[in-house]
């Protein structure tokens, strides 16, 4: 279902970093050719594959960015939340996509066409900087987490993974539902299921977390889970 020009074009460049700091002029001209659509929970918005000139940018809910095996499992390399943009690799490079992207939840998606895309960015030389540089920062997060991996123990790929969703969610001290399965976080974080059920129970019993129900959690001692998660 496709939304009119409203409110989600401006919000969606209003919370994306790199749109931060455009001229009057150039944030008008992008709104003008952003576009919104609501995205319905297990939607594809492209497959592994595929081809598109279109940049995404969530503007609410969460997306899941994966890779499917030979034997057909599916891992997930990435979760993208409220402010993230993606598809840009396939946009610049004219390549197939080489990652599936679905919607975890109902998601708000924003979307701007290549050749509009890039008659903003030829004018804007700082907003061009910028997306390098978040580019690199993909790039460095994607080595560094597919390099600690394989050489970190579960309970710190656990410790991380939900640094982050309190992170990406806003949460305070409050206590905050999981933003996806427990079968998708033991794909995140390369591990079961069971493993995850797991050691969800350790750090509930050492009163790290607290959990009311299977997915309901709250962090108890930040600084203590800070600390399994660090590497080295």
């Amino acid at each position: 279902m496709c939304c009119k020009h409203c409110s989600h074009e401006s919000s969606c460049l209003a919370i994306v970093p790199v749109f931060k700091g455009l001229n009057e002029d150039d944030s008008k001209q992008l709104r003008k050719v952003t576009h919104s659509r609501m995205a319905q929970k297990g939607e594809y918005i492209f497959r592994e594959g595929e081809r598109s000139s279109t940049l995404f940018v969530v503007k609410e809910g969460l997306i899941k960015l994966t890779k499917s095996s030979a034997d057909g499992k599916e891992q997930i390399v990435r979760l993208l939340f409220p402010g993230d943009f993606f598809g840009l690799f396939s946009l610049l490079r004219d390549e197939k996509h080489y990652i599936n992207a679905e919607t975890v939840q109902q998601t708000v998606l924003c979307s701007i066409e290549k050749k509009d895309f890039l008659k903003v960015m030829e004018g804007n030389s700082d907003m061009a900087f910028r997306f390098l540089v978040a580019m690199n920062d993909r790039l460095y997060e994607a080595d560094e987490s597919m390099g600690n991996l394989s050489l970190m123990e579960v309970e710190q790929r656990l410790a991380k993974a939900l640094l982050l969703f309190h992170e990406k969610l806003k949460i305070k001290n409050e206590p905050f539902i999981l933003p996806i399965t427990k079968k998708d976080l033991a794909s995140l974080i390369g591990t079961t299921p069971e493993s995850v059920s797991r050691k969800l129970l350790t750090f509930m019993s050492q009163n790290i977390i607290h959990m009311e129900c299977q997915r309901k959690i709250q962090i108890l001692e930040m600084d203590q889970l800070k600390e399994i998660s660090e590497f080295g």
